[in-house]
């Protein structure tokens, strides 16, 4: 193995500006009443580094709201768990067992033919999402046919950038400890500090942050310009348009430059 390629899932792997990020926008826009946040409003708020659980993202912008209009968070009485609830209601659809909601239309940012082209270079992969365990599987087993992957998912560790999860994802890559190069490919702010958090924490190993761009800022060159530099400033050593773009040529020029 010549180095280890881990990936975030949401904006990397699949789109989720219809899903997730559609989802965060009707929450608050059902517990608020009135305030439906934008696309750009979310990213303004994930590029703070901190909200990378939509759950918390969906109650912090509730509660900014509120806050904007002179009243308290703490007077809102919001239910924490009515709230994920609905939102699960809108992502999954409201029969837990057959899911018809948002997730069922995410279109993916790649093919299978991608991870068979790392593994035939001899990289190592897999992946770190804050996805929920099943929802991240669905779309790694069930839509790209990856049979068995090295997968930490919400449920299984500290959320970014804590970098827990990251080091737990490649320990199920490497057969032992090994101070094999790291990149790891993400498309927002809390991935990036993810990598850095990890380097404090290894100095000895290489670690690079790849920024990648999510599909709804690619076709505004204002916004697209302006999240790329958000990468760029969190870290990113290259920011990409899509993550095929990180081929096994580029991620072995990147490691050794």
């Amino acid at each position: 193995m010549k180095a280890i390629a881990i990936f975030d899932i949401d904006g990397v792997i699949r789109d989720v500006g219809g899903s997730y990020r559609r989802a965060i926008a009707d929450t608050v826009e059902h517990f608020t009443g009135s305030y439906r946040p934008t696309l750009a409003d979310i990213d303004r708020l994930k590029s703070e580094g901190i909200w990378n659980n939509d759950w918390e993202a969906s109650r912090e912008l509730i509660g900014r709201h509120f806050e904007s209009r002179g009243q308290s968070r703490d007077a809102i009485a919001l239910d924490y768990d009515e709230m994920v609830a609905f939102f699960q209601s809108r992502y999954r659809g409201s029969d837990p067992d057959n899911w018809t909601g948002y997730i069922c239309s995410e279109p993916l940012l790649c093919t299978p033919d991608y991870f068979r082209h790392l593994t035939d270079a001899a990289i190592g992969w897999g992946f770190f999402s804050g996805a929920m365990r099943d929802e991240a599987l669905y779309v790694l087993r069930g839509k790209l046919d990856l049979r068995n992957p090295a997968l930490i998912a919400m449920e299984d560790a500290p959320g970014k950038p804590d970098p827990s999860g990251l080091f737990a994802t490649i320990s199920q890559v490497e057969a032992e400890d090994s101070t094999l190069p790291v990149v790891y490919a993400g498309d927002t702010v809390a991935d990036l500090y993810t990598v850095q958090k990890a380097r404090e924490h290894h100095p000895g190993r290489t670690w690079v942050g790849v920024g990648i761009l999510p599909p709804h800022v690619r076709e505004n060159p204002d916004r697209r310009e302006a999240y790329e530099k958000t990468l760029k400033n969190a870290g990113a050593t290259v920011v990409l348009d899509r993550v095929e773009n990180l081929t096994p040529e580029r991620i072995l020029a990147i490691i050794h430059p």
